[in-house]
């Protein structure tokens, strides 16, 4: 069987997904975070966005019948800006 194309997104995704939520988990445990801590969690938030916009991008692409490499990680400025 096939190795799913956008397994190495979806992998990097579980990843910030499991840092995220321990960032989060230190601070509802009452301590709070770092300043260091906090930066991180921001960025976290918006290599999110940025990689879940690239893997909507390729499902897209292919199914449009279009090569989903052509999908590329968009700016954080640009993700940033989308309405949820």
């Amino acid at each position: 069987m096939a190795q799913d194309p956008d397994q190495p997104q979806e992998d990097r995704i579980e990843e910030l997904v499991a840092r995220e939520k321990a960032l989060r988990e230190h601070a509802d445990g009452g301590r709070g975070l770092t300043d260091d801590e906090q930066a991180e969690l921001e960025r976290i938030q918006v290599r999110l966005d940025q990689l879940w916009d690239l893997l909507r991008q390729r499902r897209a692409l292919r199914e449009a019948g279009r090569d989903p490499d052509q999908a590329h990680v968009r700016s954080a400025e640009t993700v940033e800006r989308y309405d949820q």
